[in-house]
């Protein structure tokens, strides 16, 4: 019997399946100091000790998509080792703050399966949480990633799709941030004095700035998460592949737009919820990302009048600037787009 291990591929699957992700990790303040050197996410409550006490936090908490990135690094050599491509997202709820020297764990349960027409993969659904040392959950997400078969002449399970909400109800949104005193929140330091009145739906903001991605630096960040999918550094393999070279972690692109989003939305201060999002087209190494983003809902959130949430439509692209909002191409998306990320954000009131 092996000792190493190859990975689950889609033929180890089964509806029902639980796993219990290994290993525990506990998110340091260098892990954050790292993570902003590679993204370089400005939000002020995240950025400041000082800042996220006034306002009411006992200190700057984790970057949301740190605590998301962290969580999924854990399910994927369990899940999706043996990945073509993780597809998308969608009832991702952000359960409350995780804080430097906070230990996170991952369990998912299996909740979809489909073999591809070419029998060569298939898709596999799983829900995935993270929870922390003390065993309160802090994230809850489903995610669905295509996963190569180990013989493609093997039986296919009963197709099964689980039934997921259009968007993450405004009512679930409230437990992912504690109350603030917007008394005490300095919108000057902040970066912007626009708070929840000022936008309005189907408002469109470009987010102006770019940002290229250096192959080390995708790299680095995907190793930070303790995430070994083979495509994202394995050039060996990955020369004999579908591209010819490393693919880029889906997950590198939206930390990248959501730090651009700053520009334009340096309030919206912490992700509540993602209600979907699709990964359009892969990014490599070399290429520029750009972002914009439009206002799809507003909500004010039950008890509460300090924050407001936002729905945003944020959307990337690669080599092309989004003065335009580029998105759609005739009735194909447009070839630039490589993310459509659809997410709940608490802003001040």
């Amino acid at each position: 019997m092996t000792k190493t291990s190859a990975g689950n591929f889609f033929e180890d699957f089964r509806i029902g399946q639980e796993i219990r992700h290994a290993t525990p990790r506990t998110v340091t303040a260098g892990d954050v100091a790292l993570y902003n050197g590679l993204f370089g996410a400005r939000f002020a409550v995240q950025s400041s000790d000082a800042f996220a006490a006034a306002i009411g936090f006992p200190r700057a908490p984790v970057d949301d998509l740190l605590v998301f990135h962290v969580v999924f690094g854990k399910t994927v050599p369990d899940i999706s080792l043996n990945a073509v491509a993780n597809l998308g997202y969608a009832d991702c709820r952000f359960l409350g703050p995780v804080y430097p020297g906070d230990t996170l764990n991952a369990v998912s349960e299996v909740i979809g399966l489909r073999e591809t027409s070419n029998r060569k993969s298939g898709v596999v659904h799983v829900r995935s949480t993270g929870f922390r040392q003390d065993g309160t959950r802090v994230l809850d997400y489903v995610r669905w990633v295509m996963v190569r078969k180990r013989d493609e002449a093997a039986p296919a399970p009963e197709a099964a799709a689980p039934a997921l909400p259009e968007a993450v109800a405004p009512d679930a949104l409230g437990a992912a941030c504690p109350p603030i005193d917007t008394g005490a929140y300095d919108f000057a330091l902040a970066g912007s004095p626009h708070r929840y009145g000022d936008y309005a739906v189907g408002e469109r903001i470009d987010h102006v700035d770019g940002m290229t991605v250096e192959e080390a630096e995708h790299q680095i960040a995907t190793r930070l998460y303790q995430n070994t999918a083979r495509v994202h550094f394995n050039q060996f393999s990955e020369s004999q592949g579908r591209f010819g070279r490393r693919l880029i972690y889906g997950g590198h692109v939206i930390s990248l737009a959501r730090a651009l989003s700053f520009n334009g939305l340096a309030n919206a201060f912490r992700i509540a919820a993602i209600n979907g999002g699709r990964h359009v087209a892969p990014l490599f190494a070399g290429d520029t990302v750009f972002a914009w983003s439009e206002v799809l809902a507003r909500a004010e959130l039950s008890g509460r009048r300090d924050l407001g949430a936002l729905r945003l439509r944020t959307v990337a692209t690669k080599d092309q600037p989004c003065r335009e909002f580029p998105l759609r191409s005739g009735e194909a998306d447009d070839p630039a787009v490589i993310l459509d990320l659809d997410y709940w954000v608490l802003i001040p009131r």
